[in-house]
This record gives C-alpha cells, sequence and structure tokens, in this order.
C-alpha cells in the first residue's frame, strides 16, 4: 500500500466518526473527532505504513514516521476538503461540529489540570525553537571535531563565520524566549521580546540603583519565562481596563513602565536564585551520583515520555546551555531511545509475525536517528515487556554518559546525530552502544507474547 492508498483507508475508517481538525508533527498524523471513544483503533493499526494509535486527550494521533507522515497527511486534508457529502445541508454540517467540538471542549476542562497546562505551555514556547537548536548544535559540534584535529582553522575568516552561525540562536534566545511566552500567553509577542530585551541589555551592567547592581541577563530562561509571563498578565488586565480608544498606544506604554522596574529588581533576581539553583542541582547530581544517578535517569525517562513530563525538562535544558555552554542532562535521556533500538531489534528476531517485522525495520532507521515514537508505540509498549527491556537498555547507557559526564551543545537532537555536538563523542558512542547491546539482552531474555499473524 502506497502513501495515498494508506491516506485514502484512514479518512474511510474515521470518516463516519465525524473528523473536525486534522494536522501533523514530524512523525503523526493528529487529529480531533466528534465520536473519539468509538474510533476503530484496532481496524487502523492494521492499515499498511501505520507505526502505531496513541490517545492524548481529546486527540487521536496515527504514528506513520517522518517523512512519511507529511505526504499522508497532506493526502488526508485533500480528502477531508472534498470528502463532505454533496446533499449534505451545511447549517446541520456545522451544528453537528458545533456539537461535537462542546464535548471536546467539555472532555479538555475535565483534563486540564494546572500542572498539565503548563506542561503545555512549555512545550509550545519551546517546540518552535527546536529546528535552530538542532541546526546551529550540530555547526558547533562539528566545528568543535575540526579544532581538535586542526586548531590553525580557527583563524580562517570561513570557520569564524561559522562559529558565529552556530552560536547564533544562543545570541537570540532570551528574544525567541520572550516572544514565544507572550504568544502562549495570549499577549503581544513583540511586547514580551522587548521585555526580554530589558533584562538581558548589555547596559545594565553599568547601572547601581537603590545601592543594587543590576546584571544583564542574569537568570537567563528562567528569568524571561518569569518577566514576560508577568508583562503578558498586566497587559491582558490593562485591555480590560484602558479605553478601546486609547488602548493602542497607552496600553503597550503602560506595559512597559509598569513592568520593567519589577522585572529588574524582583523577577529577574528571583529566576536568577532559581536558575542557579536549577544548574547546581543537576550537575552536582550527576558529578556526585555518577554512574548511579545516569542509570535512574536514563531508566525513568520513557515513562516521563508517556507521560508528557518530559516536556518540563526544555527550559532545564536551555538554562544548562546558558549557564555552561553544555547540557550534560540531555546524553543521558537519549539513552532511552537507544534501549528502545536495542529492545527492537531483538523483537525482530525473534518474532514471526510478519507485520510486526515490517513495522520494526520500517521504524528503526529512524529509532538509529534518535526519533523513538513510531518504536515506542508501534514495538515496545504494545508488547510490554519490551519496553521495560528498553528502559533498562536507557539506564545502562545512562550510566555510562554520567560516569564520563558527557555534555552536548544542542537540544532537539538524540540518537547517532546527537554525538556530532557532544564534547566527548568517544564517550557518547560508548553509552550509545551500551544501550543497544542492554535493550537488546533484557528482552532477549525478559522475552514477550509473540502476536498472532493476522
Amino acid at each position: 500500500m502506497n502513501l495515498q492508498e494508506t491516506a485514502a483507508e484512514i479518512y474511510r475508517l474515521l470518516q463516519p466518526y465525524n473528523i473536525i481538525e486534522a494536522h501533523n508533527c514530524m512523525t503523526r498524523l493528529r487529529l480531533h473527532l466528534g465520536d473519539l471513544e468509538n474510533a476503530p483503533l484496532d481496524k487502523l493499526k492494521k492499515i499498511d505504513n501505520v507505526l502505531g494509535v496513541n490517545l492524548n486527550g481529546t486527540e487521536l494521533q496515527i504514528i506513520l514516521g517522518p517523512g512519511k507522515v507529511n505526504e499522508v497527511a497532506q493526502e488526508f486534508k485533500k480528502l477531508l476538503e472534498g470528502g463532505q457529502p454533496q446533499n449534505t445541508d451545511k447549517q446541520e454540517m456545522k451544528m453537528q461540529i458545533g456539537q461535537a467540538e462542546k464535548v471536546h471542549q467539555q472532555i479538555r476542562r475535565k483534563n486540564a489540570t494546572p500542572f498539565k497546562l503548563l506542561l503545555k505551555k512549555i512545550s509550545n514556547i519551546f517546540m518552535p525553537l527546536i529546528p535552530a537548536f538542532i541546526a546551529c548544535g550540530l555547526i558547533t559540534g562539528l566545528l568543535n571535531i575540526a579544532v581538535k584535529i586542526d586548531p590553525a582553522i580557527v583563524n580562517y575568516p570561513a570557520v569564524q563565520i561559522l562559529q558565529i552561525a552556530g552560536n547564533a540562536v544562543f545570541w537570540g534566545l532570551n528574544i525567541f524566549v520572550g516572544v514565544n511566552t507572550a504568544k502562549e500567553c495570549g499577549a503581544s509577542p513583540m511586547l514580551g521580546g522587548t521585555m526580554a530585551v530589558i533584562i538581558t541589555h548589555p547596559l545594565l551592567n553599568n547601572i547601581s540603583l537603590f545601592n543594587v547592581d543590576l546584571l544583564a541577563g542574569r537568570g537567563g530562561i528562567i528569568a524571561v519565562l518569569m518577566v514576560v509571563a508577568f508583562s503578558s498578565w498586566l497587559e491582558i488586565k490593562l485591555h480590560k481596563i484602558v479605553p478601546k480608544i486609547l488602548d493602542l498606544f497607552l496600553t503597550p506604554l503602560l506595559v512597559i513602565l509598569i513592568a520593567t522596574f519589577p522585572a529588574l529588581f524582583i523577577l529577574q533576581p528571583l529566576g536568577g536564585i532559581v536558575a542557579e539553583n536549577i544548574g547546581i542541582a543537576v550537575t552536582q547530581a550527576i558529578s556526585a551520583g555518577g554512574a548511579a544517578a545516569g542509570f535512574v535517569i536514563g531508566g525513568v525517562f520513557l515513562p516521563l515520555v508517556m507521560t508528557g513530563l518530559h516536556q518540563g525538562l526544555t527550559p532545564i535544558h536551555a538554562e544548562l546551555l546558558n549557564q555552561y555552554g553544555v547540557t550534560i542532562l540531555l546524553p543521558i535521556l537519549a539513552m532511552a531511545g537507544a534501549g528502545q533500538v536495542g529492545a527492537s531489534l531483538a523483537v525482530y528476531l525473534k518474532t514471526k509475525n510478519k507485520k510486526l517485522k515490517q513495522t520494526i525495520a520500517s521504524a528503526l532507521p529512524v529509532g538509529f536517528m534518535g526519533i523513538g515514537e513510531p518504536l515506542i508505540y508501534g514495538v515496545t509498549l504494545p508488547l510490554g515487556r519490551p519496553f521495560i527491556a528498553a528502559c533498562i537498555g536507557g539506564a545502562c547507557g545512562g550510566a555510562v554518559q554520567a560516569f564520563f559526564i558527557v555534555g552536548a551543545t544542542s537540544i532537539g537532537l538524540s540518537g547517532l546525530p546527537l554525538a556530532a555536538s557532544t564534547d566527548k563523542i568517544i564517550y557518547y558512542l560508548l553509552g550509545l552502544v551500551t544501550a543497544y547491546i542492554a535493550g537488546f539482552i533484557a528482552a532477549w531474555l525478559i522475552g514477550f507474547s509473540d502476536p498472532a499473524e493476522e
């Protein structure tokens, strides 16, 4: 079955369940249905090219893998736009969609705990920055390798330009986070960016007020999040108070005037304390705990991914990069995906199910590249015990990374590609191979119930 046929089959199965909306991410076709509870999940899993199916709150996620998902989503949207019956009354269709959306809103409100909403907002703030982190991190990592081979190349103008390119995202990081935070809070993105600039402006270093020496950039990402959350809250409140005829120019002015001093004298210092303690806690835990700490962190990461709690780690990675230039947490967490690869290889060799073999063969290449969702939802999690084996593999690999204190200069990467942006490539690869082998051995010994051929 080609990808167009896959899209058509997904559409055929789900059309009776009132498809409200369709979009996609790097690996998944994400759908909102009017009748989500009765959706034919088992039939969806049997469609060729579908690696797994996952329900996340009110969203049906069909895992297809990178590359494939774009073509399937494009074809699916075409079918969705042109698939409404010609004799369907438009007003009736709007009413059906409206009723379905009301049901979804009720479910969202029921499931929307403050903590889940916070994690969702954090994810939305940092996810758009991931491509920039990947690109700049790889450039920096490859340059570091080249400089170790020939230190004299740093004198070449072309290399100096590439060094600027590799560091660019970090120079603008506070502004980017400020813009995205304000947008996520429902406020003006450019006001958020402006507040981020105010607390990172280099001229702050020349100012002392009320016997307080100001420090540009103190608190890094954490301070930006706190300051812009406050300024966004203030802006929203002012929009309700300021007369509409004055709102366009008076509200932004008041936001900057009112928010600047609390930002500099209260929120930024507080953010600095939080950020510094995060950095100290992470580095000391890994340095003091060594392999044992890495074993625990690497072993529990996959369950964190399953619950969505991993989204809260992104600002920690960003702050570690901001403070130290590397994050020693990411290489440990990346081992979870490597454990998945090893466990899935064992399943591939032991299973007699042709469909499962095909799923693993399709998902393994992207698994080696650090994208683990197809293996999680298509292989290890449905089988149960291989998921535990994958956690064991991640724990063993994490122990190696922590023992050698491997750092990464970027976030967003995992698997083999992350090696280029680490400061100890040989030790990172050693940990990666350890996770592969440990995951494989654990899955081989623990075993699994081989699904019957259908």
